[in-house]
């Protein structure tokens, strides 16, 4: 069985941890994220082709498949980038069978300071981005036919990154989180549509994570309500249920673990929360 998946945002935080998840159950995956990035993605791409990331299973016996990265570098919110990452992809690995749409951009800015400029340009990520994975790779996995014929599989898949924020807003994120609401639609609208296709459709929605992304944060909200550095982070945990910060890996084992396997075949349409009990549902 050779499954093949492009991972975009692939660099850091939630994405590296999908894609080290995938590989180790033995995906190729194409390693994304933007072209300012392209000696982060060729190190990580190294890093996964090592020995050190093929499971022993797969690696034992010549006639198995071995797990292989490719780096695809290309920017989410151009179509014709998105639409060469999927070609290159296929050319170089094989089938596509899964898509993660995991790029996006977190600014925090207060409504009354929202420009233009900063709605276009996160629906061009958050929205666009995620559009942009779901069509090109929608078009390559219908072209290619039955995934069972092609890739043993019963079902296509595709995943978009939302948030808790696509659930409920918080201050100083509006624009983000409308772009967050935004996916939740159009993974609905994605999923009514491909059905026929065998193809189905979710998005994961992470709280508050551990990563880069969440420090900017952090810093940020600092900056506009008066906290030093750490504080936000630390306040806003405070409504985890379970009791932590998140890390990648809790978001990994729900992409990875579930969404991305057979066991989620007849999931379709749904945004699920992976945020330790902020909020419910």
């Amino acid at each position: 069985m050779a499954l093949t998946a492009i991972i975009t945002g692939a660099t850091g935080g939630i994405g590296r941890s999908i894609a080290l998840r995938l590989v180790s159950q033995g995906y190729s995956v194409g390693i994304n994220d933007i072209p300012e990035a392209s000696q982060k993605i060729d190190a990580f791409v190294d890093e996964m082709n090592s020995a050190a990331h093929i499971p022993a299973s797969l690696a034992a016996g010549s006639q198995t498949k071995r797990p292989r990265a490719l780096a695809i570098p290309g920017d989410v919110s151009s179509a014709t980038d998105v639409a060469s990452m999927v070609s290159k992809t296929v050319s170089n690995l094989g089938p596509l069978t899964l898509m993660i749409a995991n790029a996006g951009i977190a600014p925090v800015i207060p409504m009354l300071q929202t420009k233009k400029a900063d709605i276009e340009s996160v629906f061009a990520v958050n929205v666009g981005g995620v559009f942009n994975c779901y069509a090109e790779a929608a078009r390559q996995m219908i072209a290619q036919g039955h995934p069972r014929t092609v890739a043993g599989i019963e079902k296509y898949k595709l995943l978009g990154a939302a948030s808790i924020a696509a659930f409920r807003a918080f201050p100083a994120s509006g624009i983000y989180s409308a772009s967050k609401f935004a996916v939740r639609g159009l993974t609905q609208s994605m999923a009514s549509e491909m059905a026929s296709h065998n193809i189905t459709v979710n998005a994961y929605a992470p709280g508050i994570v551990g990563t880069s992304m969440w420090e900017k944060v952090d810093e940020a909200l600092g900056k506009i309500e008066g906290r030093a550095k750490g504080e936000s982070l630390a306040l806003y945990s405070k409504s985890i249920t379970l009791g932590r910060t998140s890390v990648p890996d809790d978001v990994a084992g729900l992409v990875g673990g579930f969404l991305a396997t057979k066991d989620s075949d007849y999931v379709t349409g749904q945004t699920i929360l992976v945020d330790g009990g902020i909020v419910f549902t």
